[in-house]
């Protein structure tokens, strides 16, 4: 994913949580708001309670690896935070997949 599709700054982490459209589902919670870019930008959060950092750097690149596959097809001109649940840890990829993508839709 290249550096201008990620959300880093903690101020545009905090109003697109505050302002933004929530969606939730087992195993992730979705908030997005629009933007006024051409594109769509990504910010990912893992906690640490659900795991160690090798544990959390995983499901980071799963989920960078589905957001890789969903832009491809649909671009909403929204910014995303991406927070994974602890209902995902039991999952399969295709899974995850198939539900962030109903989320993001």
């Amino acid at each position: 994913m290249k550096k201008k599709l990620i959300v880093k700054n903690n101020r545009d982490f905090e109003d697109i949580i505050k302002n933004g459209i929530c969606k939730k589902s087992h195993s992730f919670i979705v908030h997005s708001k629009l933007n006024n870019l051409s594109y769509d930008r990504y910010g990912i959060s893992v906690s640490k309670k659900l795991g160690n950092a090798v544990f959390r750097n995983k499901y980071k690149r799963k989920i960078r690896s589905i957001i890789d596959i969903y832009k491809k097809n649909y671009i909403n001109m929204k910014d995303y935070i991406i927070i994974l649940r602890k209902g995902a840890l039991d999952k399969s990829f295709d899974e995850l997949k198939k539900e962030l993508i109903d989320l993001l839709k």
